[in-house]
């Protein structure tokens, strides 16, 4: 980091490897483990499907569709493992109550409208590390239970780093659960999708994919849509 960059000038868009190391990654899992897990097992009895996917390793880019903030819980749950998630800018303001969890959790900022080259630094560095890349493709939450509009930013990401992308589905969310088990959750983790397809091809496998797990209308589909 500069020396002239303060905590406060910091844009949260730049990260670095040492930011990814045993005491920060301790921190992630505990905080999976004792907080998050109780969470989503108690209060939205979570079900989780296709573990066996998950490569033992290699670089790996988990991509959910987007339905709540409950998604990186979800997710983090799911898979067990530490991912780094790519967040919109906004949450890392100081007025954002949520701003100094996420940074400690290993999020990092994204401008969506003009991706910086600091976005790519601070993936390549991640993947200097243990833990895994979260990337949600549709951008911001969606409600409408369709997938549209899908930009190919994600897949220009994973052919920069090399990295396969693993399609998760978040099934069921409708509303943030308030009691104990009051809700129920399911969430799939795909088959991982090469980076070496060729991005059209990369988008329709991972639309296909969510659609099939979640009943979303699938508005990218080259064959019929329907929207």
């Amino acid at each position: 980091m500069k020396e002239k960059e303060t905590e406060k000038e910091r844009s949260y868009s730049r990260r670095y490897t040492n930011e990814y190391g045993f005491w920060q990654t301790a921190f992630h899992m505990l905080f999976v483990w004792v907080v998050v897990n109780f969470v989503t097992k108690f209060k939205y009895n979570i079900k989780v499907e296709g573990r066996e996917n998950i490569p033992k390793k290699g670089k790996l880019i988990f991509a959910p569709n987007h339905v709540s903030e409950m998604d990186p819980p979800f997710v983090s749950s799911a898979v067990n493992m530490p991912i780094a998630y790519m967040a919109k800018k906004e949450l890392f303001m100081p007025d954002d109550k949520r701003s100094e969890l996420i940074k400690r959790l290993g999020a990092f900022a994204v401008d969506r409208e003009k991706p910086e080259i600091s976005t790519f630094k601070t993936v390549r560095d991640i993947f200097k590390t243990k833990w895994a890349l979260g990337i949600f493709p549709e951008g911001g939450t969606r409600k409408n239970k369709k997938i549209e509009n899908i930009k190919p930013g994600f897949v220009v990401i994973a052919k920069h780093a090399k990295a396969d992308i693993i399609p998760v589905s978040v099934v069921g969310f409708d509303g943030y659960a308030k009691h104990f088990f009051e809700k129920n959750i399911k969430v799939v983790i795909g088959k991982p999708i090469s980076y070496e397809l060729d991005t059209d091809e990369i988008v329709d496998l991972w639309c296909n994919e969510i659609c099939k797990n979640t009943g979303f209308e699938n508005c990218m589909s080259k064959i019929s849509n329907p929207c």
